[in-house]
């Protein structure tokens, strides 16, 4: 059985759609009634099932992104567009993304209180500031931790392109962590044996001896470390026909080319066949954003990857039906300065920075909050960055706010955000 195929295919309407089916059938969509069936509706949805994360390393500038302020002293040089939703502009080198602003939201007034390579990314990632007294799973963890795991044969939580500091399983154990692999042309790596069958089996069978003089005595240790498990786990891997998901040859040209044909592309491409297979969780890293010199030129290089990518990711998941299962995250660690420097770059800004979210039933064409033209401190309507993984974990269908115990008896919540209603039925 295909690994969604548990939930009833029948066709959900979201709110959006059952406005627009309404008004077809003659249905006023301005009347309470309208209104009133609509949400109805959108509280039926199921909930999503699947996470993919775009992560831009480095820190995006807004301003060069999804919140431009063209004609203004901290626009510089960055032009805007207009989008599919009326009244709703983003930066001018991405005309694809543009075209799909009716499945995107934006939050553009996120605040973070790490303005580090380092803390932002466990901050953005986990929706925890780091502790020294406890290490935080990162959202994929706890998707993999909560959600079941179904016949999914290989890793559900996968990291392409993991750059310093990939997904972590944090106080769930080092087993939701997540899988590291690189660009999708390549080989999974560790996967194949190195010597020949026969010999490896050998190998197995020296191991076995091992093992069983290693836990006379010691047997609820290896229980503990979860050596059997982890082992069967990668054995299964390995001869899984699941495996070919990750390998984006596969796919025709005319697909390959709809993500653009660069790494980052064919790792939302892979993203995409992974998820076809149960993968709950699959973060994607573009680096190269930290540009306190040259912005806008390495803006410019950046999202003429990001666009179609991004893209071509939606399209492509709207026409598998997969997107209204399936949440994406595009964010990186904070935004930019709205001061441009001497050296025509901008620097670490963690207050008033964007994200976009789409699909797993996300409100599209949704904006939420706004930054100060004259580049001030205070955004309007700020949103905390772990507002965010509460809006996912709900939309997931998990408690964001359940608590759990750590290993030296921590009470830690999985979500210290609240959901933000704007983007999703709460």
């Amino acid at each position: 059985m295909h690994p969604f195929d548990h939930h009833d295919r029948e066709h959900l309407l979201g709110r959006r759609q059952f406005l627009q089916a309404a008004s077809l059938a003659g249905m006023s969509w301005l009347t309470p009634l309208g209104e009133m069936l609509a949400r109805q509706a959108e509280r039926k949805r199921q909930p999503a099932q699947s996470l993919i994360v775009l992560w831009l390393a480095g820190g995006p500038s807004q301003l060069e992104t999804f919140d431009p302020h063209p004609g203004t002293l901290i626009g510089g040089e960055t032009k805007a567009i207009k989008t599919s939703v009326k009244g709703v502009q983003i930066a001018e080198g991405l005309p694809r993304l543009a075209e799909e602003m009716h499945s995107i939201a934006l939050v553009r007034s996120l605040m973070s209180k790490e303005g580090d390579h380092e803390r932002g990314t466990y901050f953005m990632k986990t929706g925890h500031r780091p502790d020294p007294t406890v290490v935080h799973p990162s959202i994929g963890a706890i998707i993999c931790h909560e959600l079941p795991v179904g016949k999914t044969e290989i890793p559900r939580h996968i990291s392409i392109f993991p750059g310093a500091w990939p997904a972590r399983g944090g106080y769930l154990g080092g087993q939701y962590d997540a899988f590291k692999t690189y660009d999708p042309l390549g080989p999974v790596p560790d996967l194949r044996p190195r010597v020949p069958p026969h010999r490896d089996e050998r190998r197995m069978e020296s191991l076995a001896v091992v093992d069983r003089a290693f836990s006379r005595g010691r047997a609820s240790q290896v229980r503990s470390f979860l050596i059997d498990d982890q082992r069967r786990a990668a054995r299964t891997m390995m001869s899984s026909e699941q495996i070919k998901a990750f390998d984006v040859s596969l796919e025709p040209e005319k697909q390959r080319l709809l993500y653009g044909d660069t790494p980052f592309g064919r790792g939302c491409l892979a993203a995409r066949r992974l998820i076809e297979v149960g993968v709950r969780c699959v973060e994607v890293t573009l680096s190269g954003w930290d540009s306190h010199a040259n912005n806008f030129e390495i803006h410019k290089n950046l999202n003429e990857i990001l666009d179609p990518a991004f893209a071509g990711l939606l399209r492509d998941l709207r026409e598998r039906n997969l997107l209204d299962k399936t949440i994406v995250l595009c964010a990186g660690e904070f935004g930019r300065t709205p001061k441009i420097n001497p050296a025509s770059g901008r620097d670490h800004w963690p207050t008033g920075f964007s994200v976009a979210l789409a699909g797993g039933g996300i409100r599209g064409g949704v904006v939420v909050g706004a930054t100060d033209p004259q580049g001030g401190p205070q955004p309007e309507d700020p949103r905390p960055a772990h507002d965010v993984h509460a809006t996912i974990l709900h939309a997931l269908g998990i408690d964001y706010g359940q608590l759990r115990q750590t290993p030296i008896g921590r009470t830690v919540r999985h979500s210290i955000g609240t959901p933000i209603k704007e983007l999703i039925d709460v």
